[in-house]
């Protein structure tokens, strides 16, 4: 068996870390992922209280903590980064750099530990895909998510000009419906358009980035 051969193996049977891993979609990917047999590590803040299950390893940490990351990380296959925030009034004034922080923190580790695929959740509205809004989205979108936003384009900077076998993903308006396995993964700036879609069917788009590896140094919005 070739060296290469061999690495390839060793990879399919290392887990696949997945950030913010106890809500939203991220908690749709874990559950995928096991859907599929393949090994988790979910990490967030209340990682300790997720329900015990075949195949996933839970990892408690703080995303802005390298030493957090570097637990979660190390040994990985790839990694999904799906972390939200909680809606509040605050987020129109806040100045917000939970993403920027938390993605420069995880690259940095990511390329100690030599670990090379990272698909990241963003959202429509961020980096480019801000061009392909009418100027009615841009409005209720700015005074809205403004802050947020901003704060997810500079994470896309970061991760656009790193080392890593990249994927962005920008869900449209997300819904709570079910897997559909009918997800319109649109890589090309012109058919770029707002929409809805499940979690379930992100989440699914998500694990399968990883297991195919489709889209990479692609920054995509995935509608319905």
């Amino acid at each position: 068996m070739s060296q290469d051969s061999k690495h390839e193996n060793a990879a399919q049977g290392a887990p696949v870390v997945v950030l913010g891993a106890t809500s939203g979609i991220g908690a749709r990917v874990v559950d995928e992922a096991l859907r599929r047999g393949l090994p988790v590590r979910g990490f967030a803040r209340s990682a300790d209280q997720m329900a015990p299950r075949d195949g996933l390893e839970p990892v408690t940490g703080d995303a802005r903590n390298p030493d957090d990351l570097a637990r979660a990380v190390q040994g990985a296959r790839a990694v999904i980064y799906t972390l939200g925030i909680k809606e509040r009034p605050a987020m129109v004034w806040h100045h917000e750099t939970l993403f920027s922080e938390s993605t420069k923190a995880l690259l940095d580790v990511m390329g100690k530990a030599r670990v090379t695929r990272l698909v990241a959740v963003t959202g429509f509205g961020a980096g480019r895909s801000r061009a392909a809004m009418s100027s009615v989205e841009k409005l209720g979108h700015g005074v809205l998510l403004g802050r947020v936003y901003a704060d997810k384009s500079r994470q896309e900077d970061l991760i656009r000009n790193s080392a890593l076998d990249w994927t962005i993903a920008r869900p449209v308006i997300l819904t709570k419906g079910a897997r559909t396995g009918q997800v319109k993964v649109l890589s090309r700036p012109s058919d770029w358009r707002n929409g809805l879609i499940s979690r379930s069917d992100v989440g699914e788009y998500l694990v399968r980035s990883v297991v195919e590896g489709v889209n990479i140094h692609e920054d995509v919005v995935l509608a319905r």
